[in-house]
């Protein structure tokens, strides 16, 4: 049996898995600039919680990184032509 070209081919290109991979780089550093902030003495309040850092900077890099895999998705193949 002869093997098709369109089965060999994968869904997504390199391009694709290098932008999805930023995206998740996005969203791993989001989270983590998100984390901490905690206090040691649960009697004890932490403003640090409410950080320009933790409060729209970790979000948005999030937010970012989800609508870059979203590019990445959608992003055409050009060797499935």
């Amino acid at each position: 049996m002869e093997k098709k070209e369109s089965d060999s081919t994968l869904v997504f290109g390199k391009k694709n898995y290098i932008i999805m991979l930023v995206g998740l780089v996005f969203i791993a550093v989001g989270y983590i600039l998100m984390s901490g902030g905690g206090s040691e003495d649960p009697n004890v309040f932490n403003p640090e919680i409410f950080s320009f850092r933790r409060i729209r900077l970790a979000p948005l890099l999030i937010i970012f990184g989800f609508v870059i895999q979203v590019v990445a998705i959608f992003t055409p193949n050009k060797s499935s032509k």
